[in-house]
């Protein structure tokens, strides 16, 4: 087994985890109920992870996590310039769609 993600945050770890199974990799989350121990521990050391049942799914993991990444990156308008959030599909200035992913 692998570790391919940890955050003190376990909403984020468990949205890493759905990804991860909707592209049809397998994991095992690990300190779930580990944050009782804080002030025992370095904060670190408690904090959620996410790993890999089989090592072979390593690289097609970290690439769909690359690709999430670039899913969530502010983007410009080519129309107008204006710098959009990640969530939005069409310039909030002048309504052009975003431009897909090369």
């Amino acid at each position: 087994m692998k570790l391919i993600y940890t955050h003190e945050n376990r909403l984020l770890v468990e949205l890493v985890k759905s990804r991860l199974e909707v592209a049809g990799i397998k994991t095992r989350l690990k300190n779930e109920y580990a944050q009782g121990a804080t002030g025992e521990l370095a904060p670190n050391q408690v904090w959620p992870e996410l790993w890999l049942e089989r090592d072979r799914d390593l690289e097609r993991a970290q690439q769909v996590l690359a690709e999430a990444e670039v899913e969530q990156k502010n983007w410009l308008c080519t129309a107008c310039g204006e710098d959009n959030g990640a969530a939005f599909d069409f310039c909030w200035q002048c309504g052009r769609s975003r431009p897909t992913a090369d």
